[in-house]
């Protein structure tokens, strides 16, 4: 019989988390897991992400919270402009009925994302509590959508979590073709005008290294985290002149 892993500590409301370093590494069953218990409240989301820790669990679960090493994050400087979505966004920024939006309906943001399962996966992880948790995160201002709107109507978007020059992604869902594509370059464009220079990706996925995430070490991630997440925060509007920065600065086409 092969030896159990350690138990997970249980925190009550208001505990501090563990160190991260007592994470369950990747020989134990769910590696980065570090915690169960406590409270989906604003001030521990703060504490949790301000920390690198971020909460991920199911219908019927409690809140579970992980700090996985080695992280996926994106550099914005290494985003991928492939051939294809220059096109997109060259066609996008130029028509009148096609704008990205910043905060204008959060709550259907994070419902339309809740409502598509990942891809192998049989529900949900952004169950209602998750969807209760980050509205009033972004009600206290440090949770923002980015939002493709075509002709009046939401087309895709995005939700992540913003803490000083960090930003945090969470999860992003389409009705139209390369609407969250559209969200994920206005994210960046934003980010790189306002000096932020790491997406949080969380988990390595083939969308993401397709797009220039990459996987970096906790320790890394960490000593980043803390250089920025204490800075002032940007003022959450989306400017045209991003788009322009974005198609002339971007990485070289790539097919």
């Amino acid at each position: 019989m092969g030896t159990l892993p350690r138990p997970v500590p249980w925190l009550a409301a208001g505990e501090n988390f563990p160190p991260l370093e007592e994470a369950w590494g990747h020989h134990d069953p769910a590696p980065g897991l570090l915690a169960a218990g406590a409270a989906l409240d604003v001030p521990t989301l703060i504490q949790a992400y301000s920390q690198g820790i971020f909460p991920w669990f199911s219908l019927g679960q409690p809140p579970l919270w992980w700090s996985p090493d080695p992280r996926m994050v994106l550099q914005t400087r290494h985003f991928k402009l492939h051939r294809s979505l220059r096109k997109t966004l060259t066609h996008f920024q130029a028509e009148p009925t096609c704008e990205v939006r910043f905060d204008s309906a959060f709550e259907r943001v994070i419902n339309a994302c809740a409502s598509k399962p990942r891809v192998g996966q049989p529900g949900t992880w952004i169950v209602p509590d998750m969807v209760q948790a980050y509205t009033a995160l972004h009600k206290a201002g440090q949770a923002h959508s980015v939002e493709t709107w075509v002709d009046g109507e939401l087309a895709g978007g995005l939700y992540c979590v913003n803490l000083g020059r960090m930003v945090f992604g969470e999860s992003m869902f389409a009705h139209q073709t390369d609407a969250s594509k559209i969200a994920l370059s206005a994210l960046v464009a934003f980010c790189r005008a306002q000096g932020v220079a790491m997406i949080d990706c969380q988990q390595n996925t083939q969308h993401l290294a397709s797009l220039g995430a990459s996987e970096i070490s906790r320790a890394e991630f960490v000593a980043h985290l803390n250089r920025n997440v204490g800075k002032t925060a940007p003022d959450w509007e989306f400017k045209p002149v991003y788009w322009k920065q974005l198609l002339s600065t971007g990485t070289p086409d790539l097919p």
